[in-house]
């Protein structure tokens, strides 16, 4: 989970605690163990999906050199590694799940980042950044949308779920801890009486989910069966011991779905704090999936019964300290218009809102002067602004931070990447570091960069600017949790965008490695195992 989410979960637990805690109702929630073992086939393969957040190839690589990933070690040898899958843009956590579990860029899933501007709501949409950020925009929105309205609203239903797809297919599927969970099985989110008064919510709301669906205190299937750490102190149940006990009671009990995603979010905000050069967290993690492993009685015995696949979910890069100015404070580059402050209300006077998502911005031009190149120019000024962009009669312009030189682009042309994908290029390609020979383009410092930026800049409506940082520099609002010295993502840099995958029990492999590409090969085995 994206340390911002984690800290709005502490809030509301902090706001909660002057309140007093309640306690929900210790009757066991039988409904989704027994929709599995109905549906549960001991003769097909299942596979099972595990997120640890942040998880870096760097890490895996220099912790199994050292000695101290043995399990990670093992499944390298064993299975398939890739260090190179691309994420989606921004990098972050809801947008990428989202990408993760549909198969589709934000172009098509609508959901555009952890913070955006809903235009025809006009306000800020923010699922949880700092606590301070929280408190400003209310408590409440934001902890409906991260509950309740990502996916019953800003989740784009014309991109049907793996958990929807995989219903069609008559085949069951279970989610633990995931943000992204939309399916087709009705299920009761419960509020906790405490949070209940805290935030002045309903205590239940009816969602669709996947057959099993576990979500922290929320929605805890094995409540009165398994004692998981899911209390105010735990997070609420967002961590890893939860996802972790949750997964390894259904192995040992034969109540394993087809298909198991399994959320690990505890390693994110570790690196934000130590940056991504630490260990622990890892080796943490290592330790959990030796005991996912163990549940089936063995790593050979996990390889026979379901193909794993253990995977990070974007890059983590190194903030540099606030000693050279790390922060780049849009409200001040900006501060001749008149930008709409976190948690206000949009008026005629004005001129621009800020969404900020780390090392990635959209900044929205909300009266008809001035203009989005006016607006990049201000901001490109400043050289620790990587680019700007905005889409214009059909266009894509980038102009580039700094020197001010220009590259433009649209779909459709000669030119085709290395995922086939045809383009037509205009300007300096240096701008995006592009190679072009011929009809052949090439990526460098901004893999799959063409259409990662073109998915975001048509992730939802409005007039608006896609702003990135460059490595080493985090974007801010006048509120915006900045980690200087620690770890920090969101832009569409390589050091933020590449993330590593372990497919282990299976020779099959995604045909191509990025994290769209995920969700196909899933439905594919799924298909194979259940003919």
């Amino acid at each position: 989970m994206n340390l911002q989410l984690k800290k709005t979960l502490m809030t509301f637990v902090l706001l909660s605690l002057t309140l007093g805690c309640g306690q929900q109702s210790d009757e066991p929630k039988e409904a989704d163990l027994s929709r599995l073992h109905a549906l549960s086939d001991d003769r097909t393969k299942k596979v099972i999906l595990v997120v640890a957040d942040s998880l870096l190839s760097r890490a895996i690589e220099e912790g199994i050199a050292q000695n101290k990933l043995p399990t990670f070690e093992y499944l390298v040898k064993h299975g398939q590694y890739f260090n190179d899958f691309v994420s989606s843009y921004p990098t972050m956590s809801v947008t990428i799940d989202s990408a993760l579990l549909t198969g589709a860029d934000p172009s098509r899933h609508r959901v555009p980042g952890l913070v955006w501007y809903s235009d025809s709501e006009r306000r800020i949409v923010t699922y949880g950044t700092g606590s301070f950020e929280t408190v400003k925009n209310g408590v409440q929105p934001v902890f409906l949308n991260a509950l309740l309205h990502l996916n019953g609203r800003h989740l784009s239903d014309r991109t049907p779920t793996i958990y929807e797809d995989a219903a069609k297919l008559g085949l069951s599927s279970g989610s633990i801890n995931g943000l992204i969970f939309r399916g087709t099985t009705p299920h009761t989110l419960s509020v906790p009486v405490w949070l209940q008064e805290a935030l002045a919510v309903p205590g239940e709301a009816e969602v669709t989910g996947p057959d099993f669906l576990a979500l922290g205190t929320f929605s805890n299937p094995l409540e009165g069966k398994v004692d998981l750490p899911d209390g105010a102190i735990s997070r609420l149940g967002m961590n890893n011991r939860y996802s972790i006990e949750v997964a390894t009671f259904l192995i040992k009990n034969g109540s394993l779905p087809d298909f198991l995603f399994v959320y690990l979010p505890d390693l994110d905000s570790r690196l934000h704090n130590k940056g991504p050069s630490d260990l622990k967290g890892v080796q943490d993690v290592d330790r959990q999936i030796q005991a996912l492993l163990q549940a089936f009685g063995s790593p050979e015995e996990a390889a026979r019964k379901a193909v794993i696949l253990v995977m990070g979910d974007s890059g983590v890069s190194q903030v540099h300290p606030r000693t050279v100015d790390s922060t780049v404070p849009l409200h001040e580059l900006l501060g001749q218009y008149r930008v709409l402050q976190f948690g206000g209300s949009v008026t005629e006077e004005t001129d621009l809102a800020l969404a900020v998502n780390e090392s990635m911005a959209y900044v929205y031009k909300l009266k008809s002067e001035p203009s989005l190149r006016d607006v990049a120019d201000v901001l490109i000024a400043d050289e620790r602004i990587d680019f700007a962009s905005w889409k214009e009669d059909g266009w894509i312009h980038v102009v580039q931070g700094g020197t001010g030189e220009t590259l433009q682009y649209r779909k459709g042309g000669s030119v085709l990447d290395p995922y086939k994908q045809a383009w037509t290029v205009e300007g300096n390609p240096d701008v995006f570091d592009l190679r072009v020979a011929g009809n052949s383009l090439s990526y460098g410092d901004y893999p799959d960069g063409l259409q990662r930026l073109y998915a975001a800049l048509h992730s939802h409506e409005g007039e608006f600017l896609v702003v990135n940082a460059k490595p080493g520099y985090e974007l801010a609002n006048e509120s915006s949790p900045t980690h200087p010295g620690g770890g920090a993502h969101g832009s569409i840099y390589k050091t933020d965008t590449l993330f590593p995958v372990i497919v282990y029990g299976t020779d099959e492999k995604p045909d191509n490695r990025r994290i769209t590409d995920i969700k196909p090969f899933i439905m594919r085995l799924l298909a194979s195992f259940s003919s």
